[in-house]
Order: C-alpha cells, then structure tokens, then sequence
C-alpha cells in the first residue's frame, strides 16, 4: 500500500540520502504517536537507498531497558546477552561505534527511542554531534507523546534542536483525503475518518477486511485478524506478545511452535521475522493481543518463555529479569536483576544499573541482612552516579540497621563513609562530618584498616574544602600510612590528593602538576570518578585564584570526560565552575547558558552555589531585572557548606548587589564587615577576601588594610590603579578591570572604568557610576551606548565562544569543522554570527583583537 500524505517528509530523507552519498553527514528525529507510520516512512526510505550500507535496529520495550540494546543487536558492541566488558569505557565504545559506521556511506536507523536506556542515548548523542563530518544519515524515530520532561532521551532531543546537521519531523493523522485514498470505494470513507481520527494503522488495519462490520478501535481491528486462527495458535499468539523486544527463533523448538504453525501466524500478518526472533509488526498489534491474556494468564506465559530462554546461550541477564518477574518466580527475579545491573554498571548505563538494583532488592525473599545491605549499598552507589542524591542516602543509611544486626563492622563502617559523601554533596556539611566521624569510629573499633583508612581520606578531604588545612594533611597522611602498610591502591592515591590539594589552595602551585600527576595515575587505573574530583578541585581552585585560561584549558577536558564516563555528578559540578568562570571573563551569555543548566538539572545542590550567584549579577550588570531572593538561597547555601571560601563568594555577591539596588543587607553591613578579618586569615582566601573588601569600600564600609589580599587588591590600596588594572587585563576579568579603573579619585579614570563596562555589556553597572558622577558634578559623563553599539563577547554562547577561539587561532572553516566534527557549512554559519555579535568585518579582524576579546 502506497504512503499516503508523507511525500514531503520522504524529501527532506531522500535529500540527507543524497547529501551521505556526497561524503557529508546529517539526520533527522521523527516524531509521531502511535501507528502515524514512521516505521512505513523508514521502510520507504530503506528500500530506496541502494548503494548505502544499512543498519537498523529498535529499543526494547522492556520496563527495564537492556544497556545498549541497539547496538548490541547489530553487532557494533558485545553481541545480544553478551556482557560488555568493565575495561572498555563508554568513550572507547563511542569511538568505535564512530569509526564504525563513519567508515563507509551509511544508513543507520535506531527506531523507537521512547525505550532507550542511557549508555544508548550518550552513544546517540556522541553520533549526533559528529554526525557532519561522515557519511552517516542518522535516523531516530519516537512517539513524542511518551516522552516527558525528565525522560531519558531529553538530552538527546536537545542535542538534535541543537546541531544543525539534524532536522526533526512530526508526522500528523491523515486528512480525510488521505483516508478516502487509502480505503477506496469499498468502505465508507468519511466514517472510517471519523472512527479512526486519520491514523494511518488504524485505516490500513480496516482496509484489509472491507467484508467486517468497521471496528470501534485499533484494538478491535487487529484482533479482527485473529478471528480464523485456532485456539492453540491463538494462545502461541499471545506467548508472543509477552516477549516485548522479541522471541529468539532459537526459543521456539523449546516452546512447542513448528514450522507448521508459524505458517498459520504468518496469514493473520501480524508478525514478522528478523535475523534474531520473531515479533509483531508493530507495537499496537502486540499490545491488542496482549490484552487478551486473562487476569493470572500471563505468569504462566512467562514461566514457559523463562524457562525456554534460559537454555539458550548466553543468556540476557535483562530479558531473563523481565519475564521472571512476569512469572512471579522472586528468586530467578533476583539472581538475573543483579546480573543485568553489574552488566549495566560495567557498561556505563547506571540508570538501568540502578532500576535492575531496585528489581532485585524487591525480589529478595533471602532473610540474610548481608545480601540486603549489599544490594541496597549498590543501589546507592548507582544512584549517587546519577545524581539522584536523596535517594542514595535513603538507602545507604537503610544499610545501618541490617549491618549492625549482622554485627559486620566493616560493611557499617563503609555505609557511613559513603552517606558522608552524599550529605556533603547535598550541602549538609553538619551531617557529612557526623557521618564520617561515626564510620572512623567504628571502624577503628573494629580493627578495620582499609575501612578506617579510608574514613580519614574523607575526613581529610572535608577538612581541606573548609580550609582546616593542617587537620586534612594530618588526617591524609595518617590514610597514607595504613595505605602503604596494606597494600591499599585506591586509598594511597586518595590520601595524595587530599594532601596535594590542600597545597594547592594555599598558595603552593607547584602542588598543581602534582594533582594532575596524581589525576593520570587515577585515569590510568580506571578510577574514573577519582580522576573526575581531581578535575574538579583544580578548576574550582584555578579559578578561585585567578587562573583562568588554566582553568579553562582543564574544563575543556575535563567535562567531555565526565561526559564519556558517564559521571553526570561531577559533570554538574565542573559546568558550575564553569559558569562562574565565564562569568569572571566577562561572557555574560555563556555564564548564565552554564547556571540555568546546573541549577534547572538534578545532580550536587552544592554545584548550584555560583551558578545562583551568575543567575542574579548578570542581569543586574546587565541593567536587567534580576530576582534577588536568588541570593537568599546562595546565603542559606553558603550557611549549610560552611566553608570560608564560598562565603566569601556569596558576600561579594551580595554586597555587589546591595550597591547596585542601594539597598541595605545587614548581612553585608553587619556580619560581612565584622568576620572578613576572620574569613580573610584561611588560607587560599587572598582572592574572595580582596574581593569582598572592594565591595565593602565601594559601600563606604571601613575595611583594614590587608596584607594577604591578592596582589591586584593590594596594588589598588597602594593607590597603583593603572597597574592593579593591568594585572586584571593579563588575567582576563574585564569587570575587575574596569571597576579597578572606576576605585580610582582621579576622574579621568573613573570615565575609562565606564567606558570599558560599556565594551563587555555592563551597562547597568555603567549606569550606577554614571549616576555617582553626576551626582558628584563632573561636567562630561559618557552616555549610555546603543543596542547596536554593544558588541563583545559577552553575548557568545559557549558554543560560539569555541568557534571563536578557533578562528583567533587562525583557522579556516574547514579545519574548525573538523575539530569541532560539524560541516564546512555548519562551521560558515557561527563564523557568521560571530561577526555579527562582535561587530568586526571579517575573521582577520577576530585574530587581530583576539587579546582585547579575551579569546587567546
């Protein structure tokens, strides 16, 4: 039967099909409910793409997705039910899956994403944001009605909206033209319209059997099908049905289905065969026979099917789970969920991980508190990795009691330190150091070396983050010692760090290459989530101490491998630093782009801390509106944190804003001004403590003179502007250099600091000191510039900002789109906008004011 009403989407495919067989990449996301045939639209487009190679394969509709279903079916990872190896991380499968398919014209179509599991999505997504530089037309299909705010494919959707190679499609029902085409002369057409609403399985399923009374639903006109079929072939029928991804042919001898019943299925066209199984045609037609099994009927269909699979090898540890929980056999249900979880795990897929955790542990019939607590501290640990904080503490501190009655000291002792970690994360520093005390106490009760060890690694690394500097090395050095007398790699690694680290923030920075030393050795061993907090404290140190193209550098690794990693936590984290790294140079669009993204995902409530700070001193510097409760919620932060480094940030902040509004915050008249003496003596506070106190004078606070401020603050006290700006400029933070200009008593100076708030968009910071100057009767006051005056890189989104930098580099188009695996054409478009935004002619122009733009 011939597509109806679809010939403007198979252009746009045929038009991708064409631009693969040129050499250059594309895709698109087809989106519609239900039997709208987007499975007809690919098998249009399939059948007329000769010459490139085909790949094709769907998601499961299993409640608990196999990890990388799609691609083990067709073979570019470990075959079906065939684990993926723990040594081979998700950017290593990313890659290879690339080169893959990028190694000859393709068409790769993965259908039904609604059912994707995670490790599949970030393999899409790598795809996606590469798919312009190889010959690949990527096709995804989904039923956008399935698919809501938190869904796992979320990501991935956004990620297509944002490459330009990608172009989505919704599909719409038929109109009653297309209906009356499709049924011809033997129904009638406007009523066939009307009880099907234009859904083209729905009208398809009623045109092949015109002889019947015309059915009252999709439901009733598959079964229609069945209506010839015996009772035995019915019930194999609906043996079918509960497999939801397929029936492996292998399964069927085991299953009493011969050849001479697969004949009799074959004329009701309700299945179809691949390479792997048997299964329905489509997804609506299995669901109708479905639900036909009577109440209590499908344990038994389970049974029979758990039974069959299992003697074929290897088994699929996901699929096994799924129908021995239909079958209601708990212990089965156990044994392949924890399977299916650690092969998850072991594939970077910790969403799936963590759901096959919770099936096992539902399960469980077992009275023995060990395997309990052993199951939910994975679950909690699962969780943790992606960012679902409340719920791994729930479940690690639900360990507590089924240690204690186990008397197992050491698994007591390991829950505690892991809640430590998850309260700390969550901002609760109160019950992250009770947490860490109670697991260092027991386990030194217990005699449990490895154990207490690692409780003073993390109660170390608590302490250098609250700047108690000689308590975590004391602390680190006492892990290091029973690391090295028990042989414990992890921890002696761990201990290092904490040591490094706590140099590090207190000026010493040679300490720096040390941590990055220590950051190979944990990426050489496979300590990925300890390579990743490395990352993360040198970023948020570099800068919290003015190193900002050396943060940037680091970022600019470190996120991407967070990213192939599957570590969305320290993600969070890291894009935070960024946030307020982009917002100390100046890139106003790019910092708020990075806050709005931590703050609106799951993930650490301590990451949120800057980008607040971003969300409310942007706008206002800005001239915009802000919403300064924000600030409320960073001060309730900072008071949970309890750490000097970050309280000095958000008293900057809110003195900043407190001489934007003018209005009165006792928290920055009474407290700020009382304890920066106090907060300014810890080490590694030169930088916040320099801020805060510019803030303080600016607001007419009496504020000491302090030898420690960092050197631009102290310069600015010695009356030394032009050189203290100097310094900012080198540095790259346009605002302190131009507020550095306007601290000066010489007028001149105070107009250049104007002048240059103007250039990076501060033009509601402008505005405030322009209002001071004539207020206090100076004679010629810059006036406010126009919108179309405005041009630096404070409008650049992140991705703009990375073109940018390529092009201040000196190079071309085609070398920017191969770096960046987008095309030439991709690649013209940003240098377009990016000239545009920063009011230059052309990109020699972007080299020549590369150190004006903050782009070098």
């Amino acid at each position: 039967m011939r597509l109806q009403e679809r010939d403007a989407e198979l252009s746009v495919l045929r038009a991708l099909r064409e631009q693969v067989r040129r050499g250059s990449g594309g895709g698109v996301a087809l989106a519609g409910g239900g039997g709208l045939g987007k499975s007809s639209l690919v098998d249009a487009l399939a059948a007329d793409s000769v010459g490139l190679r085909l790949l094709r394969a769907h998601c499961d509709p299993l409640d608990t997705p196999r990890p990388l279903g799609p691609f083990r079916d067709l073979k570019l990872v470990g075959g079906a039910g065939e684990p993926v190896l723990a040594e081979q991380s998700l950017a290593t499968l990313c890659e290879s899956v690339f080169e893959t398919v990028g190694r000859e014209p393709t068409l790769l179509i993965v259908e039904d994403i609604h059912w994707v599991d995670a490790a599949t999505v970030d393999v899409l997504r790598f795809l996606v944001r590469r798919v312009e530089s190889v010959p690949l037309l990527l096709v995804l299909s989904y039923r956008d009605d399935e698919i809501g705010p938190r869904h796992s494919a979320r990501p991935l959707l956004g990620d297509i909206a944002a490459v330009e190679g990608m172009t989505h499609l919704a599909l719409r029902p038929l109109s009653a033209a297309g209906v009356r085409e499709m049924v011809g002369d033997d129904l009638d057409a406007d009523r066939v319209y009307a009880v099907t609403g234009g859904n083209p399985f729905f009208v398809a399923e009623v045109a092949k059997a015109p002889g019947l009374p015309l059915p009252h639903s999709v439901r009733d006109a598959v079964l229609a099908r069945t209506a010839g079929v015996t009772d035995q072939d019915f019930q194999a029928l609906q043996l079918i049905a509960v497999a939801p991804d397929r029936l492996d042919h292998r399964a069927l001898p085991h299953l009493g289905i011969d050849f001479p019943t697969l004949q009799r299925l074959h004329e009701t066209t309700l299945l179809t065969r691949t390479d792997d199984g048997l299964m329905f045609r489509h997804e609506i037609a299995r669901k109708a026979v479905e639900s036909t099994i009577p109440p209590g009927g499908g344990s038994p269909l389970h049974l029979r099917l758990l039974d069959a699979l299992e003697r074929i090898q290897p088994v699929d540890p996901a699929v096994l789970t799924h129908h021995a929980v239909g079958a209601h056999d708990s212990a089965r249900a156990t044994t392949y969920a924890r399977r299916a979880a650690q092969q998850a795990s072991a594939a970077a897929s910790h969403s799936e991980a963590a759901a096959f955790f919770e099936i096992a542990l539902q399960h469980l019939q077992t009275s023995d508190p060990v395997e309990r607590a052993h199951l939910l501290h994975e679950l909690a640990h699962q969780q943790y990795m992606t960012s679902r904080l409340p719920e791994a503490i729930a479940n690690a501190r639900a360990t507590f009691r089924l240690w204690e009655e186990a008397n197992d000291q050491q698994g007591l002792a390991a829950a505690h330190d892991a809640v430590a970690l998850f309260e700390y994360y969550s901002a609760h520093r109160g019950k992250a150091e009770l947490h860490s005390d109670a697991a260092a106490r027991i386990a030194l009760g217990g005699s449990i070396a490895s154990s207490y060890g690692s409780a003073r690694a993390t109660q170390g690394f608590l302490a250098y983050l609250r700047s108690d500097l000689a308590r975590a090395r004391s602390l680190a050095d006492e892990a290091h010692q029973l690391a090295e007398r028990n042989q414990l790699g992890l921890l002696e690694l761990r201990s290092e760090i904490v040591v490094s680290a706590s140099d590090l923030v207190s000026g010493d920075d040679a300490a720096r290459p040390v941590l990055l030393t220590h950051l190979e050795a944990a990426r050489d061993r496979g300590w990925d989530e300890l390579a990743s907090t490395v990352y993360s404290q040198v970023a948020w140190i570099d800068v919290e101490h003015g190193r900002y193209r050396d943060a940037e550098q680091l970022l600019e690794v470190s996120i991407p491998f967070a990213n192939e990693r599957d570590i969305p936590i320290c993600r969070h984290w890291q894009v935070g630093v960024r946030s307020r790294l982009q917002f100390q140079r100046g890139r106003w669009e790019a910092a708020l782009e990075d806050a709005e993204s931590v703050i609106g995902n799951d993930g650490m409530p301590l990451a949120t801390l800057w980008p607040r700070l971003v969300r409310v001193l942007v706008p206002l510097r800005r001239g915009a509106d802000a919403d300064l409760g924000v600030l409320d919620e960073a001060w309730t932060l900072a008071e949970q944190i309890d750490e000097p480094l970050r309280r000095l940030s958000v008293l900057a902040g809110l003195a900043e804003a407190a001489w934007m509004t003018a209005r009165r915050d006792d928290r920055v008249s009474g407290y700020a001004v009382s304890q920066l003496p106090e907060l300014a003596a810890h080490p590694g506070a030169e930088w916040g403590a320099g801020q805060l106190a510019a803030w303080l004078q600016r607001l007419g606070h009496p504020v000491p003179e302090s030898a420690t401020a960092a050197l631009p603050y102290r310069l600015v006290a010695q009356g030394r502007i032009a050189d203290a700006a100097h310094w900012w400029r080198q540095l790259g933070d346009p605002f302190a250099e131009a507020m550095t200009w306007t601290d000066s008593a010489d007028p001149d100076d105070r107009v250049t600091g104007i002048r240059l708030l103007d250039s990076i968009g501060a033009v509601g910071t402008a505005d405030r000191l322009r209002v001071a100057l004539r207020h206090e009767g100076l004679a010629v006051v810059p006036q406010r510039p126009r919108e179309s005056t405005r041009a630096n890189p404070a409008g650049l989104t992140n991705r703009q900002l990375e073109v940018a930098q390529l092009v201040a580099r000196g190079l071309s188009n085609a070398e920017i789109a191969s770096r960046l695996f987008i095309s030439p054409k991709t690649a013209d478009h940003h240098v377009s906008a990016i000239l545009t935004k920063l009011a230059l002619p052309n990109r020699r122009a972007v080299v020549v004011d590369a150190a004006r733009l903050g782009l070098v």
